[in-house]
């Protein structure tokens, strides 16, 4: 299997009047063509501006964004409008990212017009087939933005970066916005359309049940900084950082007999500003140790499965 998206040592900062905000700081991995690759961490951790800054809505501070072996990093102008017709993004809130004086006919027509891949009856039959693979009614194809509940707001916004026929998604967090019942519809399309268009995605969610079942590797992001990352099993099943091991404790169990145990975390937050060398999750992990202020990087631990943590060996007994 071929390597769709390639990270290296990526970084996206931010000028803040106390100093830079480092959002995103020396991230690596890699996305195989047709798997979904899951980002998971707390709100503020840097998983929205890490997709954003891969597909060039910022752009990146330093490091290096391969897609298909070839580096995007320092495109502009032509070259990277060429290039973002292969890269697409689907919004958290469906009502914020649609334009309100468009209807659903005309959000989706947009992109294809601005590609000239197609006029006249083409074209019409594109937005058609388009609303029917994104499960809206050709009847709603005049509706605005308001006169849609959430879901299929949100169906409006897969069909839009369905478009044009991109190999990479980036989908930031496309059903935290909506009700339980409806996100299940929405995951399971955005499944059977990355089966039937051989896609590949990058999932970015706050919510570990949901990236569970959607995922086949899942990568953990502290504080812009991306602490462990496995194959999706055996992250649930066999956590090694210890920060991993307090979000899965927070995860509602449904057994009587097994109810789940919370690890509660004390110590402060580290500022994203101008942060010192070392792990940021020290000050509240109670693992640390002096080792811990030096800089971390990930090491493959068991195979497929990375951690960045100088005692990961000694606290597993691996």
């Amino acid at each position: 299997m071929s390597t769709c998206i390639e990270v290296k040592n990526l970084k996206k900062y931010f000028d803040t009047p106390g100093g830079k905000l480092h959002a995103v700081d020396d991230v690596s991995f890699q996305i195989q063509k047709g798997e979904t690759m899951g980002i998971v961490g707390e709100s503020g951790c840097g998983k929205s501006t890490l997709g954003r800054t891969i597909i060039h809505l910022h752009e990146s501070t330093g490091g290096q964004i391969f897609l298909d072996g070839e580096d995007i990093t320092e495109l502009k102008g032509k070259k990277l409008a060429a290039t973002r017709e292969r890269m697409q993004f689907i919004f958290q809130d469906p009502y914020s990212s649609l334009n309100p004086r468009m209807t659903v006919e005309e959000t989706i027509t947009e992109p294809l017009k601005l590609s000239k891949r197609y006029k006249g009856k083409a074209l019409n039959d594109q937005v058609l087939s388009l609303m029917d693979k994104a499960g809206i009614e050709r009847r709603l194809r005049n509706a605005y933005p308001h006169e849609l509940d959430g879901g299929r707001r949100q169906r409006v916004g897969i069909a839009r970066a369905l478009a044009l026929d991109p190999e990479f998604i980036v989908c930031d967090e496309p059903v935290s916005a909506l009700d339980v019942s409806i996100q299940a519809q929405i995951l399971n399309l955005l499944m059977d359309l990355q089966e039937e268009h051989e896609l590949t995605l990058m999932f970015i969610t706050h919510d570990l049940s949901v990236v569970k079942h959607i995922s086949q590797n899942i990568s953990v992001m502290y504080l812009g900084q991306m602490v462990e990352t496995s194959p999706s099993k055996e992250l649930f099943t066999a956590p090694l950082h210890p920060y991993t091991k307090v979000l899965l404790s927070a995860i509602p169990s449904t057994d009587i007999d097994k109810p789940s145990q919370r690890v509660m975390l004390k110590g402060e937050l580290v500022s994203p500003i101008n942060p010192k060398p070392g792990c940021r999750f020290a000050a509240r992990c109670p693992y640390a140790c002096d080792a811990c202020r030096e800089p971390q990087k990930l090491e493959e631990i068991l195979p497929g499965h990375f951690v960045s943590c100088c005692r990961v060996r000694e606290v597993n007994q691996l």
